[in-house]
């Protein structure tokens, strides 16, 4: 996961340390949302994060969890406004993906977030109710493996 690739950025684990300056990145965070900073100390904590950093400081991060029906599930990815555009998301999911313990990793957004949207793999699903007129789309990174044929 470590080692400087294209664009120029680390992607590697987080230290548990690093929760005020990932706060300090994200959006929602630095707008002054105390439940997402608890959020953010609390994956630091668990040893769920993964960053993008380069010579400037963080650029991005990414949270896996396995609480989505014991599968893989892509809690968090951010990206400094700064950073877009650059491929820091990108890097970071698939190195989520590569550190996936299950066979198969979910994540979702909502239909608004087009910029997420086009990350993402192959949509799932749809549920509707999370966020008054935006539906939240579900999609499905890696599916499981299916057996060998004889």
């Amino acid at each position: 996961m470590d080692g400087v690739g294209p664009g120029g950025f680390v992607v590697r684990r987080a230290c548990g340390s690093e929760s005020e300056a990932l706060a300090g990145i994200d959006v929602v965070a630095a707008g002054g949302d105390v439940g997402r900073r608890a959020s953010i100390r609390r994956w630091c904590r668990q040893g769920l994060v993964v960053v993008a950093e380069d010579v400037s400081g963080l650029l991005g991060y990414c949270v896996l969890e396995y609480t989505f029906f014991e599968q893989g599930f892509v809690t968090m990815l951010m990206v400094a406004p700064p950073a877009r555009g650059r491929g820091v998301g990108h890097r970071l999911l698939e190195a989520v993906a590569d550190s996936c313990t299950t066979p198969r990793l979910f994540t979702s957004t909502n239909v608004s977030n087009r910029p997420m949207r086009r990350l993402l793999w192959s949509q799932v699903g749809f549920l509707h109710g999370l966020d008054e007129g935006d539906p939240e789309l579900f999609y499905l990174c890696r599916p499981q493996p299916q057996p060998a044929s004889p």
